[in-house]
């Protein structure tokens, strides 16, 4: 089995509250993996110490062979979504998107335009984030994520604030970038997300994984 991410008897805690309890998990490069659980159960806490947000308490977490916190502070190539994305009120979504990519230089103005008609948004629109929908804001976080073609994603929760119509174009976004041979984390506490675009899930409950399956 090709692991992107290898999870490794992984607790962390908060003073006395353990949010992740012993967890290990991998998993496999170019698969879309899903991770429910209710609000609290430690899906966003197990996110950021894959991204290397926080640091473990015991255990360790490999992304592409490196321990993260050790010989890597965070994955290489990595595009994420945890929590609202935060973005400049008073700027369009091109110019926050255009500012995010100077800090690194690996494109430019034609992958910017085309990132934004990829979600659905409008690159030629003046209109300021701050006046932005909850669900415009989300395609732009997940336009942000992807711009910069990394190989893995970390989705917490892409669907908040989309419609149906958003929804399936979310859907069917994420099964293309699968195609393009991208490894997806997602977690939802809609089922039916998991249903349609997961080839793996596992189930998280006070920290600890209760249930592991495939899902095709």
């Amino acid at each position: 089995m090709d692991c992107v991410i290898e999870v490794k008897g992984v607790t962390k805690r908060f003073k006395e509250y353990k949010a992740l309890d012993n967890v290990t998990l991998n998993f496999e490069r170019g698969k879309i993996h899903g991770l429910i659980g209710r609000n609290g159960s430690g899906k966003t806490v197990l996110f950021k110490c894959i991204c290397g947000f926080l640091r473990l308490d015991e255990g360790e977490i490999l992304v592409d062979g490196k321990k993260i916190g050790k010989e890597t502070e965070s994955p290489e190539d990595l595009g994420v979504i945890i929590e609202s994305p935060g973005f400049l009120p008073g700027y369009s979504g091109y110019q926050n998107l255009s500012f995010l990519a100077g800090i690194r230089g690996k494109i430019h103005k034609k992958e910017i335009r085309q990132v934004l008609k990829r979600v659905g948004l409008d690159p030629d629109s003046k209109k300021h984030v701050g006046k932005y929908s909850m669900g415009m804001r989300q395609r732009l976080g997940i336009a942000q994520a992807i711009m910069e073609e990394p190989h893995l994603l970390i989705l917490d929760e892409p669907m908040n604030g989309l419609d149906n119509h958003g929804v399936k174009e979310v859907r069917e976004l994420l099964l293309k970038l699968k195609e393009e041979g991208k490894t997806i984390l997602l977690a939802s506490h809609n089922r039916e997300d998991i249903s349609v675009l997961c080839d793996t899930v596992a189930e998280i409950d006070k920290g600890k994984i209760i249930s592991r399956g495939g899902m095709k």
